[in-house]
């Protein structure tokens, strides 16, 4: 007769996320999981699999958590470019806000530590930013249809330039305590949409 799960899995996830994010891959032992999770190595193993599975799982949680939130900003009715300039500063609040700042983003720190080494970290992270671009890039091109966007302006170039950028206004603000850097940065970027 199979045994009850004695652990709710999704509060499991959710605290291996918040373990990873704040540590980092390599940094997270085992040993460290079973202590923050509070359930045994065995039940770990039964329920995720490696560390590995269960840190890509984690990471899909997180991309999946993201994804509606910047769907509902970039796609709300009327002009769309005060939905793009709400995300910039909203990354840029982030990236600058000391508790939020320290953490950085899950998927930009992935794609620093695990991404060049791990085919499995860097598709999920590609995944999410093709996701991003082409979320900034809809608003863009309707943003342009519009007339809020001049016709010279190529949206697909100004999505990268702007998926860059918040990916690093991560980085940024995660090692330096100039908020002027990022702060700036955003506003700056945001004026070649006008």
């Amino acid at each position: 007769m199979a045994r009850t799960k004695e652990f709710d899995p999704d509060a499991a996830l959710q605290a291996a996320l918040e373990l990873f994010w704040r540590r980092g891959y390599e940094a997270t032992s085992m040993a460290d999981l079973v202590e923050h999770l509070g359930i045994g190595r065995a039940s770990i193993y039964a329920t995720f699999g490696s560390k590995h599975q269960l840190y890509l799982a984690a990471l899909d949680h997180y991309i999946g958590s993201g994804g509606p939130r910047l769907l509902a900003e970039l796609s709300r009715p009327g002009p769309a470019l005060p939905g793009v300039r709400a995300v910039v500063r909203r990354f840029a609040a982030e990236a600058t806000t000391e508790e939020d700042r320290l953490m950085g983003c899950f998927v930009t720190n992935t794609a620093a530590e695990l991404a060049p080494r791990d085919p499995a970290a860097a598709r999920r992270v590609e995944l999410n930013w093709d996701r991003l671009e082409t979320l900034l890039h809809s608003a863009l091109v309707r943003a342009q249809a519009q007339g809020e966007l001049p016709a010279g302006r190529d949206p697909r170039a100004l999505a990268r330039m702007l998926l860059v950028l918040l990916q690093g206004m991560r980085v940024v603000g995660k090692a330096s305590e100039d908020p002027g850097r990022v702060l700036d940065a955003a506003e700056q970027a945001l004026a070649l949409l006008d």
